[in-house]
């Protein structure tokens, strides 16, 4: 049987970090229209890049023309019946040099998104775990001594 001692020394994963909980799902809980066309106009607020050079960066990236008349319907909020494809997702976070839409739908379901040198340091976190985890098993057995 394994103890669940916590050494007060040391904080645990809810003590360094919020960790993301999924929102339980409700009727039209997942409705996220306007919180889209928010995070859109934000993402196009805060890049250096012009809507201009967001659309034609998008249209290289997808292969078909997406004017900024597309764009400003899938922003504005009295153009209700525009909904931003998902299909142009990935093309519009590179045009605009964010991670957005992804951050967006992985705090929806609980989830964290790494990009980056946050991927190795979460790499390295893990793996000393493992390791700190490893050693006190190896502790433990070198302690326990088999009669025969």
């Amino acid at each position: 049987m394994r103890k669940n001692s916590h050494d007060p020394r040391q904080m645990t994963l809810d003590e360094l970090f919020e960790l993301p909980r999924p929102v339980e799902p409700t009727p039209a809980s997942l409705d996220t229209g306007n919180e889209i066309r928010h995070l859109l106009s934000t993402a196009l607020k805060q890049t250096t890049k012009s809507r201009f050079e967001v659309c034609a960066r998008m249209s290289e990236l997808v292969g078909h023309n997406i004017s900024i008349s597309m764009l400003n319907a899938w922003t504005a909020e009295s153009r209700e019946a525009w909904r931003f494809p998902l299909e142009y997702a990935a093309a519009f976070e590179v045009a605009c040099e964010t991670f957005a839409i992804t951050e967006f739908l992985a705090r929806k379901r609980g989830c964290k998104v790494y990009a980056g040198d946050e991927v190795r340091q979460a790499e390295i976190g893990r793996l000393e775990s493992q390791m700190s985890e490893l050693a006190s098993k190896l502790k433990q057995l070198k302690k326990v001594r088999i009669t025969g």
